[in-house]
């Protein structure tokens, strides 16, 4: 079956549905493992170049599958381009209230938040990025096939110019969003992070995750970098793809260390 049809094949219910503000879009969706906690967690931020027209749904069956392996799993809703409020910065602000909510969650469904790792896939890739950019008490962030460097994304038009959507213009109009948006530009010293991408992928081109490994490894990061030689980009989501169990693996070897 081809990865695409995690958008069709509703995913396993999740155990609570939780808003984490006013808006109809800020909410997420929990799932806990059966066994005793407490519980490492993942919150993930799902992708879709961050357009209204993608929700969280097809996020659910990777987060099925990580809690099936013990793990908590926390996948965020968030107001997108095309929603009232989204973009620059409503969409973050949303992103960031997401995980501050966290911290409320813990008590209340045995959550262990030193174990607290933050995902995500495309455009949610960015959004974990910024979020640790942005907030250093994120000591894991793992990006997904992400949409890691917006100057970039910019200069390649992708997405029919999703970025400038996003934030409202182009690097000349609103400098000073790309500078508070774009993982590149941020320093993220505090956070082990992961990037992993498929050589495959003809959504979002590799050499964005490649090319940020580097330039962050040269700045002193603790970066690393796993390209799976023949996924796609909606292979690293689908836990029926050959891609998954590297995607699983780096993500249980994350939350222990």
């Amino acid at each position: 079956m081809p990865a695409e049809d995690i958008f069709t094949i509703p995913p396993p219910p999740a155990d609570a549905h939780l808003a984490f503000g006013s808006d109809p879009n800020q909410f997420g969706d929990l799932r806990i493992p059966k066994s005793p906690g407490p519980f490492p967690i993942v919150m993930n931020i799902h992708g879709g170049y961050w357009r209204a027209k993608y929700d969280l749904k097809h996020a659910g069956h990777l987060c099925a599958a990580l809690t099936a392996r013990g793990l908590a799993t926390w996948n965020v809703e968030y107001r997108r381009v095309g929603n009232p409020g989204g973009g620059w910065p409503g969409t973050f602000e949303d992103v960031r209230s997401a995980y501050r909510y966290v911290a409320e969650m813990a008590k209340r469904y045995n959550l262990d938040q030193t174990k607290l790792l933050v995902m995500g896939h495309s455009a949610g890739g960015q959004l974990a990025l910024c979020l640790a950019g942005h907030e250093p008490a994120v000591k894991r962030v793992m990006s997904l096939a992400g949409v890691v460097d917006l100057q970039q994304a910019w200069e390649l038009h992708l997405s029919d110019n999703a970025v400038v959507d996003f934030l409202g213009g182009d690097p000349t109009q609103v400098p000073e969003h790309y500078r508070e948006a774009d993982p590149m530009k941020l320093k993220i010293p505090a956070a082990t992070q992961w990037l992993i991408h498929g050589a495959a992928d003809d959504t979002v081109p590799p050499f964005l995750s490649r090319n940020y490994t580097e330039q962050k490894k040269g700045r002193g990061e603790n970066v690393h970098y796993l390209e799976i030689s023949t996924a796609g980009h909606f292979d690293l989501i689908d836990p029926r793809s050959n891609a998954w169990p590297r995607v699983e693996g780096t993500v249980l070897h994350m939350v222990e260390t």
